[in-house]
């Protein structure tokens, strides 16, 4: 006779649990021949308010405690990182706990994206402890996943591709300029609407985030730039050989597109105070 192998089994029943946590908020699943390893299990067709969205995405699941790691829970990307981190539909990963009955959760597309930009072969996804998909949770969850799949649309993918890129996330509300300079170092220069400062993320300085204002600005010679450079004495302005804002020196080209870029969002900064 034959018998079911007792992982399949455990397959089936995190398929099941997860099936039936999102059915019973109304959003649509439809499950994936299991006669191929695509490395996706299930289609998942958001609902908002008991109509059907456009929002999609795909999961794999995961069932048993062999998964567990000191993190939280690890699945393994083996041949999927081509077509989890670059397909038309992110890939999330779920994995079923049958000890604490939990069933946890990771973006696997964000992970292998970001690790692409960071130049690093990410050869596990890591879902946190804390990322437990459950009744109180989901709308959560299904808040971040539906913004993700957002990202891929129009000035959206724009967004969510810097941001990947950078470490951080942008709102759809947020001015973001790109630029690359002539070593092919990356820089964006991010407003959000209300605040008196920008923030400067620049690839040759591993993206970490820098507060600059237009007063923070100096530009050599530059007392005809009106309000960049303020912070700085009309000695200084005169006499500094070399452009910088924020502790970052600068060459004249990034800080001529950083002067347009102040001035270009200057109505985002009108009305702030600064702190």
């Amino acid at each position: 006779m034959t018998t079911i192998p007792s992982g399949r089994r455990m397959e089936q029943a995190a398929v099941n649990a997860l099936r039936t946590l999102l059915q019973s908020h109304d959003h649509v699943v439809e499950e994936i021949s299991g006669q191929n390893d695509y490395g996706e299990d299930l289609f998942v067709t958001f609902a908002d308010a008991g109509r059907v969205t456009n929002d999609v995405i795909k999961v794999q699941v995961k069932g048993g405690t062999s998964w567990r790691r000191s993190y939280g829970y690890g699945v393994p990307v083996r041949q999927h990182a081509e077509t989890w981190a670059n397909g038309n539909v992110p890939v999330f990963c779920v994995v079923f706990d049958p000890d604490t009955e939990q069933l946890y959760w990771a973006n696997a597309t964000e992970q292998l994206r970001r690790a692409g930009h960071e130049r690093r072969q990410l050869r596990t996804i890591r879902l946190p402890e804390a990322a437990v998909l459950d009744d109180a949770t989901l709308a959560a969850f299904v808040d971040k996943a539906r913004a993700y799949v957002g990202g891929y649309r129009g000035r959206n993918a724009v967004l969510a591709h810097l941001g990947e890129m950078a470490g951080v996330t942008f709102d759809r509300s947020d001015h973001v300029l790109h630029w690359v300079n002539e070593y092919d170092e990356q820089l964006i220069f991010w407003q959000r609407p209300g605040e008196f400062y920008a923030t400067l993320l620049h690839s040759d300085l591993d993206w970490e985030p820098t507060r600059i204002t237009p007063a923070g600005l100096l530009i050599p010679g530059g007392a005809s730039f009106g309000a960049f450079g303020q912070n700085y004495p009309e000695e200084i302005r005169q006499l500094i050989p070399f452009p910088c804002i924020g502790g970052i020196i600068l060459n004249m080209p990034e800080a001529l597109w950083l002067a347009s870029c102040f001035a270009s969002t200057e109505w985002a900064r009108q009305g702030s105070e600064v702190g």
